[in-house]
């Protein structure tokens, strides 16, 4: 959350990651397909706009927000330095960015923000991405959060990527408020209410499961005694 000296130089930090192909054999003769292939960290990352400096986790996560679900083109230097022309630049180096700092710069590109403060129990009323503030052992980190799903909630995570927390777990890094978005152009299929699973060698051999006698007969097989 703390605001680096050097600015200008963190925000030409890393630049973005691209996807890659990978060829595979397909037909004997020599012909070749290519697979579009995902590494694990951009797995990790899909749909999130990353952090790239060490205070700029409520840039990164509202530009997130606003890419995903609203489609607008700006990223975390965008928000950066939107939030800076309209923040308390000697506040800001000493505690970081705010959610007032948000709500300004939100509100400088014609669009609304408000902050609720909700009750542990209706997270499962929210049905829209928002930003929400959370302490992570000892560290104030802004997160999006995108979903709350029996007893898990998915989270975009600027640092590390897609993560799900216990509801437990949630709760008790979690200050009680939300920060929504509001504004035209609202994508309801937004990429962030459909978060990755995570990937666990459980999950995929979940998949590898018996055929059930039932399920070979509804394809038309017929028991034989023939072994």
């Amino acid at each position: 959350m703390r605001v680096p000296a050097l600015l200008p130089l963190l925000l030409l930090l890393a630049g973005p990651a691209w996807g890659a192909h990978m060829s595979v054999p397909a037909l004997p003769g020599g012909t070749v397909i290519y697979k579009p292939v995902q590494s694990m960290r951009e797995r990790h990352f899909s749909d999130l706009v990353e952090q790239k400096t060490d205070f700029s986790c409520g840039a990164a996560a509202l530009a997130t927000v606003l890419r995903q679900a609203y489609w607008l083109d700006v990223d975390e230097k965008t928000v950066i330095e939107g939030m800076l022309a309209h923040s308390d630049q000697d506040t800001v180096k000493v505690q970081g960015f705010s959610m007032l700092d948000m709500k300004k710069y939100v509100e400088s590109i014609g669009m609304r923000a408000r902050g609720y403060r909700i009750p542990a129990d209706s997270l499962d009323k929210i049905t829209i991405p928002v930003v929400v503030l959370m302490d992570i052992r000892g560290y104030k980190h802004f997160v999006v959060m995108q979903r709350v799903q029996r007893d898990w909630v998915y989270v975009g995570d600027p640092v590390l990527g897609h993560k799900r927390y216990t509801r437990q777990d949630f709760e008790k890094g979690w200050n009680g408020i939300i920060f929504a978005v509001i504004g035209q152009g609202y994508d309801k299929t937004n990429a962030l209410l459909a978060p990755p699973l995570p990937l666990t060698a459980k999950g995929q051999l979940d998949q590898f499961k018996p055929v059930q006698d039932a399920d070979l007969m509804d394809f038309g097989f017929i028991q034989s005694d023939f072994f």
